[in-house]
């Protein structure tokens, strides 16, 4: 992924990396080395993705939406993936 510019947390992204241990630094990682896993084109007001990443052997989800217009990514929300509701890797999800 290319170098990560403005980036913007929303107030639910602030309480979840608190409460989980992760940091800004952390969600700036996985932004700039990360894994697009799904893509979310038709979101509004802007498309969103959920990326994949790692903090050592801890897998990091970061759920973000691109405001191209003002080149800012949104961080909605980040989470360590349930190993019970992704596969092995945390790419797909389990029906």
């Amino acid at each position: 992924m290319p170098k990560v510019g403005k980036i913007l947390f929303r107030t639910h992204a602030i309480k979840r990396m608190f409460q989980r241990r992760i940091s800004e630094k952390d969600v700036r990682f996985v932004l700039e080395t990360g894994e697009i896993i799904e893509a979310y084109p038709d979101d509004t007001p802007f498309p969103s993705r959920l990326i994949l990443g790692w903090m050592e052997s801890r897998p990091i989800h970061l759920v973000v939406a691109d405001n191209t217009a003002d080149n800012e990514i949104i961080v909605i929300t980040v989470y360590e993936p349930e190993q019970d509701k992704w596969s092995p890797n945390f790419k797909r999800r389990i029906p």
